[in-house]
């Protein structure tokens, strides 16, 4: 029975969420090995024409990797009640929906690393209390801006009292330990709300092309509970060639 389920299922579709310029955006394009912009559908299939529009209901699929379908939480702040009201309606609707194509697979949550936001805010600790995703996993993706962590270590490690040609030397290695203490800070906060994320994935140098992902869908194909949501996962993403290897030789 699972399995003609599972053959029903054409596209895999995957809700984004996140604060406003988390990010999004550049994880989309590394993830398809692409640059193009996404075609919008509304939900009955008719496409926008206008840009700029968003609904978290329409349906943002790239013609350079048609497999995939994106929904954008575009974004929400504390005290938006409205907007979360809707993101939870359609997160409690898509997650459970007898209409097997239209269902969410996986929610990347995006939580970015800048000099201003550090810590995890009023509105993502409100998601991930009262937003019950039910078997739909969410990844929280920890978004590391371009030089952020590197100039940090930089900072520390001069204010440690090493020269400047010290702290070049050893700035990867203490970028690491900061990553490390960031990812850990966040896990704690959000490890104690009543519906915590799955898995947490750090990515870095995502404005780079040559950016790997393999460990951001390695850890999504990972938090999927079939085997055959995973298949399509891995066949579907276009940024790793090496994890259709690995994930065939594994099986």
């Amino acid at each position: 029975m699972a399995n003609e389920y599972l053959k029903k299922i054409k596209r895999f579709r995957i809700l984004v969420m996140g604060r406003a310029n988390a990010g999004k955006t550049t994880i989309l394009q590394r993830v398809r090995n692409a640059t193009d912009k996404p075609e919008i559908f509304d939900g009955k299939g008719n496409k926008y024409f206008q840009r700029g529009y968003h609904d978290i209901q329409n349906e943002l699929v790239f013609q350079s990797n048609p497999g995939f379908v994106f929904h954008d939480s575009c974004g929400f702040e504390a005290g938006s009640t409205q907007q979360f009201d809707q993101m939870k309606h359609f997160v409690a609707d898509h997650a459970v929906t007898t209409r097997v194509n239209e269902r969410i697979h996986a929610i990347w949550f995006c939580i970015p690393m800048t000099d201003s936001h550090r810590t995890v805010t009023a509105a993502e600790r409100k998601f991930f209390n009262e937003c019950d995703t039910g078997h739909v996993p969410v990844i929280v993706v920890l978004v590391t801006k371009v030089d952020v962590l590197y100039l940090t270590a930089i900072e520390e490690l001069l204010d440690g009292g090493l020269t400047i040609a010290e702290a070049e030397a050893m700035a990867i290695e203490k970028q690491g330990e900061l990553l490390e203490k960031w990812l850990g800070h966040v896990k704690c906060e959000l490890d104690m709300c009543k519906f915590p994320p799955k898995r947490y994935v750090p990515l870095d140098k995502m404005h780079r092309e040559d950016a790997d992902c393999t460990p951001f869908m390695e850890c999504t194909a990972n938090a999927l509970n079939e085997e055959g949501l995973q298949r399509l996962l891995i066949s579907t993403q276009q940024s790793s060639i090496g994890i259709c290897v690995k994930y065939a030789v594994n099986r």
